[in-house]
């Protein structure tokens, strides 16, 4: 997803490229190793209520890996989207709607009653996408920094049409770069992705492993996907944890980046909007029990069917 800590200054297309890091958990939690669901791999880790949860673009799942030991009891669904930090690219031109796709079939095929949903950046686009096509099929919904429509961020007065051709000349020019500039690129653009050094390093050896063409596909579907006006059709409860510590230093304030937030998820019926005060675009790592205890409280007021 994008990965985007909101901001008023000019954004530039690399910025959204960030990805993951490996972490280790607790041995006593019962775990899978990864299975192939189509173009998606799935690993399944703990017992009890189902959790889907969705990394951001370029990412692996590990980002998750931490914060699903963090909420035991509950069934992870660690999801691995193609192309992205070494995995295989997919088969499907139309990224985002292949994976919605793609997996909503997986907990169909799975049985997983009303699982509940975590997504970062694209992953909570992605989580939006399958409420919408899906209504009934899931639980409650928890969206990490992530908007409706990513390209009004910046610009409020944006559309999908004034933003088409910029989103066409920016896949076009990820494409056509050499692989020193574009390696140079993404690694400037993990500024402010999150407060650790070492994540950061991280990020950048994942991204170098995402495969180039599904990382533009993916960028560009993002810049042109606008659901604002659909969200009246969400059934599922939702909380929305964003992030905006990233671009204080540039003037930007808490009210504004919460303003962005509240008027972009204006139409979507049960939702709960919260800023963390300290962390960067990846929250789960920044703010860590901010975002646990967010979530853990979310899930506990809204248990589902036989939760």
């Amino acid at each position: 997803m994008r990965h985007l800590p909101l901001c008023s200054r000019p954004f530039k297309p690399a910025v959204w490229i960030a990805i993951v890091i490996a972490a280790v958990i607790a041995p006593s939690v019962a775990r899978a190793a990864p299975q192939a669901h189509g173009d998606i791999q799935v690993e399944v880790i703990g017992e009890g209520r189902p959790l889907l949860m969705i990394p951001g673009l370029n990412s692996s799942a590990e980002v998750w890996r931490e914060t699903c030991q963090a909420l035991q009891p509950v069934q992870c669904h660690l999801v691995q989207l193609p192309g992205f930090a070494g995995a295989p690219a997919g088969t499907s031109h139309a990224f985002l709607d292949s994976m919605r796709d793609q997996v909503l079939a997986y907990a169909r095929d799975r049985r997983l009653q009303a699982p509940a949903v975590i997504g970062h950046s694209l992953g909570g686009l992605l989580g939006l996408k399958m409420a919408l096509a899906a209504p009934d099929a899931l639980g409650p919904l928890v969206i990490v920094d992530s908007l409706p429509f990513f390209a009004a961020a910046t610009n409020p007065a944006a559309t999908v049409d004034t933003v088409r051709p910029m989103a066409d000349a920016m896949r076009q020019q990820m494409l056509a770069l050499d692989e020193a500039t574009y390696a140079r690129q993404a690694a400037a653009s993990l500024a402010r992705m999150t407060r650790s050094a070492e994540r950061t390093e991280e990020l950048a050896r994942w991204g170098a492993a995402s495969d180039r063409a599904t990382t533009a596909q993916a960028m560009h579907e993002l810049f042109v996907t606008d659901l604002r006006g659909e969200l009246g059709a969400v059934r599922s409860p939702t909380l929305v944890l964003g992030a905006w510590a990233a671009y204080a230093a540039f003037g930007q304030t808490r009210d504004a980046t919460q303003a962005i937030f509240a008027g972009q998820y204006a139409m979507l019926p049960d939702v709960r909007i919260e800023l963390s005060e300290s962390g960067y675009h990846f929250l789960m790592w920044d703010d860590p029990q901010w975002l646990q205890q967010q979530v853990r409280a979310f899930l506990a007021a809204h248990p589902g069917r036989g939760g």
